[in-house]
């Protein structure tokens, strides 16, 4: 709405504004062409050579210019090798996607049914009619598992230290049982 306005003020219509400048994709194409560089054209350079031909560019211009680069850049009409534009070779061979390649399609002969895939996974196993139901076991009382570990109870161990005395550095020493030889 801005740009219409700024246009009345200037007696032009928005469609006599814009018909002087071309599209950005031809712009673009045409500035690559006139750069003539061997490794391709970058962002700046292109960027350049545009203002340099055409002096009515509106203010999001660089905005505009990196969008359309993007744009033509995914439909295939320029191809972008180390930060820099080029028109693509007709003679280069298909770009290869990532991964492995997909087998061709041989087409089969009429009458084939083909199966379909196998599902993912361990098949199940084959269930016996004759055989009698499982029936659970009965329980002994017992819980599962392994018995938890009892409290040590044994005069082996050290005593703890004071409260408020740091321990020192390293294993504490071993504390040998008190036996009565005399």
């Amino acid at each position: 709405m801005a740009t219409e306005e700024i246009s009345r003020t200037q007696g032009l219509n928005p469609s006599q504004q814009s018909s002087s400048l071309p599209d950005y994709p031809q712009m673009i194409l045409e500035a690559i062409e006139a750069l003539n560089e061997k490794e391709g054209s970058s962002m700046s350079s292109i960027a350049k050579h545009i203002d340099s031909t055409h002096s009515d560019l509106p203010a999001s211009h660089s905005t505009l210019l990196s969008h359309h680069l993007n744009q033509m850049k995914q439909m295939g009409q320029i191809v972008m090798l180390n930060n820099n534009y080029s028109k693509p070779d007709p003679n280069a061979p298909p770009k290869r996607g990532r991964g492995r390649p997909p087998k061709p399609k041989v087409p089969l002969p009429p009458g084939v049914v083909v199966s379909p895939p196998r599902p993912r996974g361990r098949p199940p196993k084959p269930k016996d009619l004759l055989a009698p139901p499982k029936t659970k076991s009965v329980s002994t009382g017992r819980p599962r598992g392994r018995p938890p570990k009892k409290a040590k109870t044994g005069t082996n161990t050290a005593p703890p230290p004071p409260p408020g005395v740091k321990r020192g550095r390293g294993r504490p020493p071993k504390v040998l049982p008190s036996v009565g030889f005399q």
